[in-house]
């Protein structure tokens, strides 16, 4: 009985020399201990902005002109005349070579000649045949041989009138391959002809973006000859037939070239614009926390973090878009998610860099 009474005295002894060391304060925080709180967790945090977005694809492509065209002379002949400068702007009408005319104007005088001669038999087998003195073999004869002179001057006319070649269109002339005096042969080719303002890109996406793609898309052009410039232009055709080697679809557009700067043949990277939506939630793509297939983020609300459910959208090099979930002006984490639980308590990792840290 004096051994319990012992031990009762020197628990109580023990216990007010406790209460006396920690105080009141001690006493609360052994209170806390007691009740497992935790520190708030550093996290990186982020304020969500609204901002324009551009939703697009880029490929490469190359340069061609909006027409072109090799001149060749149709006949044989010594040329005569040129009647451009190189690499100067041309015309649509205007010369561009002549080949000596001196035989094939002969042969036309010649078929002119023959010509009148038959008009003048024909017309005296008609006056013979109405007075009955000629044949209806005579008149047919002559009749045939009016029709052939006919066509015989036509073509000596077709072979004079090709002495001079004329530019089938307006543009830029190229580098000739032939002088003055030099003999050509038919289909011997002269000089190039280019039209390059507007001047066409082409350019192959995936087969998937087919449905997505269509006239009239707005395309922005760099190249490696003007570094750091744009030039912007605009979708006019879509190739029907799908590549079957590499399952793309080519698509063609129109980019103004009024100062003749881009040539064709250059290499171009080109970024075609499928939509451009204002207003629009991007964020890091690292802030996005996959269940299964959902898609959540962390929004901090006065230190605590909450899981969300969002739907995403387009991407933009290392951002996504929030289609819904979030608005302008929440804060998200952005780094140090795999830490977190619903409910945790958190705090920007910013914080722990001021000069008090």
């Amino acid at each position: 009985m004096s051994r319990i009474f012992i031990l009762v005295v020197l628990a109580i002894a023990i216990g007010g020399g406790a209460y006396v060391y920690l105080g009141e304060g001690g006493a609360d925080q052994m209170a806390g201990r007691l009740q497992g709180q935790r520190p708030a967790i550093p996290v990186e945090m982020l304020v969500v902005q609204a901002e324009t977005f551009v939703e697009r694809e880029v490929a490469v492509g190359s340069l061609a002109s909006d027409e072109a065209v090799i001149i060749r002379s149709e006949i044989a002949g010594r040329v005569d005349q040129i009647g451009f400068v190189e690499g100067q702007p041309i015309s649509k009408g205007d010369l561009v070579i002549t080949i000596d005319d001196s035989i094939y104007r002969a042969e036309f005088n010649q078929a002119d000649a023959r010509l009148n001669l038959s008009k003048a038999n024909y017309d005296r087998a008609v006056n013979l045949e109405g007075r009955g003195a000629g044949t209806q073999r005579s008149l047919d004869e002559a009749l045939s041989k009016l029709q052939e002179d006919r066509a015989n001057l036509d073509l000596a006319r077709a072979r004079l009138d090709r002495t001079e070649i004329h530019a089938p269109f307006s543009g830029v002339i190229g580098i000739r391959k032939v002088s003055p005096g030099d003999y050509v042969m038919a289909g011997q080719e002269i000089v190039n002809i280019e039209a390059i303002n507007p001047i066409k890109v082409a350019f192959a996406l995936p087969e998937v973006l087919l449905s997505t793609v269509k006239t009239g898309q707005s395309v922005v052009v760099q190249v490696d000859a003007f570094p750091g410039e744009n030039f912007e232009g605009e979708v006019y055709a879509i190739d029907p037939r799908i590549e079957a080697s590499g399952r793309s679809v080519t698509l063609r557009a129109l980019v103004p070239n009024p100062d003749r700067r881009l040539r064709p043949g250059l290499f171009a990277r080109v970024a075609i614009i499928f939509e451009r939506r204002d207003n629009a939630i991007m964020i890091p793509e690292r802030a996005l926390v996959p269940i299964q297939s959902r898609q959540t983020v962390f929004v901090v609300d006065d230190g605590i973090a909450q899981l969300r459910d969002v739907k995403t959208g387009g991407r933009r090099g290392g951002d996504v878009e929030i289609v819904s979930g979030l608005a302008a002006g929440e804060t998200i984490v952005t780094a140090g998610q795999l830490k977190l639980r619903e409910g945790s308590s958190v705090m920007n990792v910013e914080a722990l860099k001021g000069p008090g840290a």
